[in-house]
């Protein structure tokens, strides 16, 4: 009773004397709640079981004096495949800059990126389980961030999970704090003040010293992160041995971030809304294809550097977003990370509920290769839409918080288009990206289970 890992419990303190509202509260939600036991001020856990004491030990032997295991720990070689101990977890690993001119069109990449498992829906997983949650679930799964309203209030919370094993896989420190900051993110997205995480840590054997490295430099990365976001870690869970065969997974990081909104009217919905409206990007694109899924899924060749985290800039992009959402400016807002601006940009153009599909007309600019612009994925970017007539509040609200904005169009007909130095490099039918994206993942589940039942 006292070492079993059974799921879905919890442990409460609860003020002296009021044991009885609790357990009011729980009853009320057809949970149970049971006394177990009081604070003492003696230092030592006493534990008794019908009548007989069976565990009288001092609390410093489970805490400040607990024992420690002292694995060694070992930087992973250049090619970072030690971190997983096999090669074939990620791509091929190279230090050459990733080529941006492979033959396909611009249309042809976009189709592809999101049909990968990475990027496409994954609807068909979480539509076979109770996603509305008693009927408060304020914005679905599927959104940057889930938001469920908290009943006899105007409050409501955000939930968003993310994880990237290829960021950590690469550079477990810088992928870690990617991770935390795209999570944090994703609940400001939909109107949300980031206040707390937990997290799944994933790893191989900790006895191999470049796991257990990595296993450190994840760690420290996240705590860097939480530090700067004030997102204290409240509760998490690591899985090690992680393998098959000898084969180790990729150190992954699942992030679980939780945000709070004080009104939930105040709420963003997911995609573009209005015909006529502006397109906006916060925050600015840089050359970070090396290890995006463009490289991935395109090139099949993945570089040594992660996209480089700002942790300040991504706090003002942040706060600008929130800004805009709490004085009620926008009408959608969409974290810009994998697969990079225009898979975001398609993803904008998608239906959700009550909102019909809408397409846009975009033109980006910069110094930068078309598929750098397109598919990089530049970290603390936020693509927001809002009414046109909005713009001077919009740009005051930018200014204070420090944060830059590109116009980049209007959202509009039932196409993406978007133009780069006066030329045409996307023109996709609304639906047909969308049928893409919705139903890729699960044919593939699909397609895998009936070979293996073949088998």
């Amino acid at each position: 009773m006292l070492l079993s890992e059974s799921q879905e419990r919890m442990l409460i303190v609860a003020h002296k004397g009021r044991e009885r509202e609790v357990i009011d509260i729980f009853a009320k939600w057809d949970l149970d709640a049971v006394i177990i036991g009081e604070v003492r001020d003696d230092g030592r856990m006493r534990v008794s079981h019908n009548g007989e004491v069976v565990c009288d030990v001092p609390v410093k032997a489970l805490t400040d004096d607990a024992p420690l295991y002292e694995r060694p720990t070992k930087p992973a070689v250049s090619d970072q495949s030690s971190v997983v101990s096999t090669k074939d977890r990620l791509p091929e690993i190279s230090n050459e800059p990733v080529t941006t001119d492979n033959g396909q069109s611009h249309n042809q990449m976009l189709l592809r990126l999101l049909a990968s498992p990475n990027l496409a829906s994954k609807e068909w997983v979480y539509r076979q389980y109770d996603h509305m949650v008693r009927t408060n679930t304020a914005v679905l799964p599927g959104a940057d961030a889930a938001v469920v309203r908290i009943k006899e209030t105007r409050r409501a919370l955000a939930l968003a999970l993310d994880g990237n094993g290829r960021y950590c896989g690469i550079n477990p420190r810088e992928g870690a704090k990617l991770v935390v900051a795209e999570a944090a993110r994703n609940v400001v997205c939909v109107g949300a003040q980031p206040i707390a995480i937990t997290n799944c840590l994933n790893f191989a054997s900790p006895e191999r010293p470049e796991v257990m490295w990595s296993f450190s430099e994840v760690i420290d990365g996240m705590a860097e992160a939480c530090k700067v976001f004030n997102t204290p870690v409240v509760s998490g869970n690591v899985s090690f041995y992680n393998e098959t065969e000898g084969r180790g997974i990729l150190p992954t990081p699942v992030i679980g971030m939780l945000g709070l909104i004080d009104d939930v009217r105040r709420v963003i919905q997911p995609g573009f809304k209005n015909p006529g409206d502006f397109v906006a990007l916060l925050g600015a694109t840089r050359e970070d294809l090396a290890a995006s899924e463009y490289a991935n899924v395109i090139q099949a060749v993945v570089g040594e550097r992660v996209p480089a985290l700002d942790l300040e800039a991504e706090q003002v992009v942040q706060l600008a977003c929130l800004r805009a959402a709490r004085n009620g400016l926008l009408r959608s807002a969409h974290d810009c990370s994998d697969g990079g601006l225009a898979v975001a940009l398609a993803e904008c153009c998608f239906s959700s509920i009550n909102h019909e599909r809408l397409g846009a007309d975009i033109d980006i600019a910069g110094e930068y290769p078309i598929a750098t612009r397109l598919f990089s994925e530049t970290p603390s970017r936020i693509i927001i839409s809002f009414d046109q007539a909005l713009l001077g509040d919009m740009e005051e609200i930018v200014a204070a918080a420090g944060c830059s904005m590109t116009i980049l169009g209007n959202v509009g007909s039932d196409r993406l288009r978007i133009e780069s130095d006066g030329e045409e490099v996307i023109q996709l039918d609304v639906a047909e990206m969308e049928e893409t994206w919705r139903s890729s993942f699960g044919a593939k589940l699909q397609a895998e289970a009936m070979a293996a039942g073949a088998e």
